[in-house]
């Protein structure tokens, strides 16, 4: 979105991402390190996705959310490889304004039905091992569908916020931005106007989508944990406890990372870091999900054994 000049100001078409402009000898490993990750990536969703439509015994809610949070994984990965993979492989980091607009509403929405989701998930664990009894009514196919629908929607409205608040600003340049990616605050940085009301808007934002969620899955793993606590045999405290473990191993780092990038102030000993941290949840976590958290399960084995068996025949 252009703007006419006004005064002294310049109106921005388009930025320039600058987040490893700096490193032109590594251009070229780094191309091929995340091409390797996206096509991992997107195999390894694309395959629990395969198995929970195709198999039967994986119809159950857990599986369900699994294969939600594989397809969002998919789309997460997509909204800033390509662009990373197309930078690194010509040189030519810049992207237009709305180009820079579309990557950062698609990114958001997606950050915020996996915050949503997450948090689902964790409650379909809550009432499995702390509720055994009444999981089958509480998680009807109804409901499960109600909370993955809630969890798309809830993202796509909040990233509907902060983009049309992005849209009100004035980008009179420089125009590169800190990051390999459009990310709302080094978006904000970009512009002519004060940051306070932007940054407050961001916080608040996090703060609902990001920071309740993880409360409630908090809350939910505490209870989980009292509850395994209580079991009096080892083999069923750790039967209890594998059902969950890949679970908060992917809610630690994705939360983690993002509370520290979007609700800790900016500063120049954080701006580095902070980057790095922005890798994980881009990068690392669509790569790891899969692996920890479905295909390491013994009925996602046996369902993929399967579906190999088949395929010889």
């Amino acid at each position: 979105m252009a703007r006419q000049e006004q005064g002294n100001q310049t109106s921005v078409t388009e930025f320039i991402l600058l987040g490893f402009g700096d490193l032109p000898g590594l251009q070229v490993p780094l191309f091929l390190l995340f091409l390797v990750i996206y096509l991992v990536t997107m195999a390894g969703n694309i395959i629990v996705i395969v198995l929970v439509v195709a198999d039967r015994h994986l119809h159950t809610p857990m599986y369900f959310f699994l294969g939600n949070l594989s397809c969002l994984e998919i789309c997460y990965s997509s909204t800033v490889l390509p662009q990373l993979l197309a930078g690194l492989l010509t040189g030519d980091w810049t992207i237009s304004f709305t180009g820079c607009l579309t990557q950062y509403y698609f990114f958001s929405a997606l950050a915020g039905s996996e915050c949503l989701l997450l948090s689902v998930m964790s409650y379909d664990r809550y009432l499995a091992i702390c509720n055994p009894l009444h999981y089958a009514a509480r998680m009807s196919g109804r409901f499960c569908l109600q909370f993955a629908v809630g969890s798309w929607i809830g993202g796509l409205l909040s990233s509907c916020i902060t983009t049309v608040s992005i849209t009100q600003l004035t980008f009179c340049g420089p125009n590169g931005i800190d990051h390999f990616f459009c990310d709302f605050i080094p978006l904000v940085k970009c512009s002519c106007n004060d940051p306070l009301l932007m940054d407050t808007l961001a916080f608040t934002v996090s703060l609902i989508f990001l920071l309740v969620p993880f409360v409630l899955t908090l809350g939910s793993y505490i209870c989980i944990l009292r509850t395994i606590l209580r079991i009096r045999t080892t083999i069923g405290r750790q039967k209890a406890f594998s059902t969950c473990s890949s679970h908060l191993i992917v809610v630690s780092i994705y939360y983690g990372a993002l509370m520290i990038v979007y609700m800790f102030p900016t500063t120049d000993l954080l701006s580095d870091f902070k980057k790095v941290l922005s890798v994980s949840y881009t990068v690392l976590t669509p790569l790891v999900n899969p692996l920890i958290y479905a295909l390491r399960n013994r009925e996602v084995q046996e369902a993929l054994c399967k579906a190999c068996r088949e395929l010889r025949t």
